[in-house]
């Protein structure tokens, strides 16, 4: 009974739901970029990205207005007053100091005494009043340490400084035409060659085709680590190292065998009426691959070439090898976004920021493609 018509076995239903967990778990790490990219420094330091559209409780280090600019006498005392908060932000301050020791010393409307007549007192809204004696009140602001619960807050600042900081545009505007230089040949010359290689493999008969097979499938296991040292120093002998030329030759080397691989299988899966009758007509082999292969074999290319399109786009690892260059000017993204994180891994808004518009492009390439990836990638599997 389970089997009738208009019902579902449980197995379809665990198909289900197990693609729609796969899809959250995809899904999850590209919309918490997305989110943090948007959002300041403290709030990315205090609070997970799935808590930025309610309130974050935050430690904030804030500063009172400069005395020397701000400060009015009142009765022989200097009194400088405002609200510690940038205009148009609300907060509600539970807990403040004035030592970064003792950040939660002072409970809001408290009066916190700063030594040699100097006092200071912060209410709930940050609102504070410092006074002090004239030869104290001068030079920088008050540092106050507050505990603060404040709304959301989104803001364009980390893009703007990202992609327009005079700091930083040269850098990012170079690095994503360096990754475009290096990740567009080192997508289709694969391709080029594996097309080749896969005809003469599924539809050419000569002695020793099921060997270059076999060792085709046995180069899909060798470890990328393996070859990078040593196809290195063959780049250096024959003077290709630290260049464009050498990283591609890299980005093809690598990936060939899936590529000859993926598109044997589709091409071997074809009509051989087809074949045949091009034959009995005249056609070269030549004529074959161009005018009936190729164009029967797009879904296979098209596959081939978003994995090796974001393989390449995303690689760090390759590029760090063979496309050395102390100067910067052969700088990707990758290597670029390690660089803006500094020695001490700290801007982490700016880091969301430029993950995030480093995988935009991939994510373009794979929407406009992907209904070519499953054909391609099943092609074969079935006569």
């Amino acid at each position: 009974m389970d089997n009738i018509a208009g019902r579902k076995s449980a197995l379809v239903w665990v198909v289900h739901i197990s693609v729609a967990l796969l899809i959250l778990l995809w899904l999850f790490p590209t919309v918490g970029l997305f989110v943090s990219s948007f959002r300041t420094a403290d709030q990315i330091a205090t609070s997970g990205w799935w808590a930025s559209l309610g309130e974050v409780e935050q430690n904030l280090v804030l500063r009172a207005a400069d005395p020397d600019e701000f400060r009015v006498e009142r009765n022989g005392r200097y009194y400088v007053e405002g609200n510690l908060f940038q205009e148009g932000v609300e907060a509600e301050i539970s807990a403040w100091g004035t030592s970064s020791r003792a950040i939660s010393k002072y409970q809001p409307g408290d009066v916190a005494d700063l030594k040699k007549g100097e006092t200071i007192t912060v209410d709930a809204s940050g609102n504070y009043t410092w006074s002090g004696p004239e030869n104290r009140m001068k030079g920088r602001g008050q540092r106050v340490f507050v505990t603060a619960r404040t709304p959301p807050d989104f803001t364009f600042a980390n893009y703007d400084k990202m992609l327009f900081d005079e700091t930083n545009i040269e850098g990012m505007t170079k690095a994503f035409f360096n990754t475009l230089t290096v990740t567009i040949p080192a997508t289709i010359i694969p391709i080029v060659i594996a097309a080749f290689a896969a005809y003469a493999l599924a539809w050419m008969n000569f002695p020793g085709r099921a060997v270059l097979i076999a060792i085709i499938v046995g180069l899909l296991v060798v470890p990328l680590q393996l070859a990078l040292i040593p196809l290195l120093k063959l780049h250096l002998s024959i003077g290709i190292g630290k260049g464009y030329l050498g990283v591609w030759l890299a980005h093809t080397g690598f990936g060939l065998p899936l590529a000859i691989y993926l598109l044997r299988n589709y091409m071997a899966s074809l009509p051989r009426d087809i074949i045949e009758n091009a034959r009995v007509d005249g056609a070269t082999d030549f004529q074959i691959f161009v005018k009936i292969i190729l164009p029967l074999s797009f879904p296979a290319l098209a596959s081939f070439a978003i994995f090796q399109f974001l393989w390449t786009w995303n690689d760090l690892l390759v590029a760090k090898v063979f496309l050395i260059d102390a100067t910067g000017e052969t700088t990707v993204m990758t290597n670029r976004i390690v660089e803006l994180l500094g020695t001490r891994g700290g801007n982490w808004e700016i880091l969301a920021t430029a993950a995030f518009v480093s995988i935009v492009i991939p994510l373009v390439v794979f929407f406009l493609m992907q209904r070519y990836l499953v054909r391609g990638l099943l092609a074969g599997s079935v006569k």
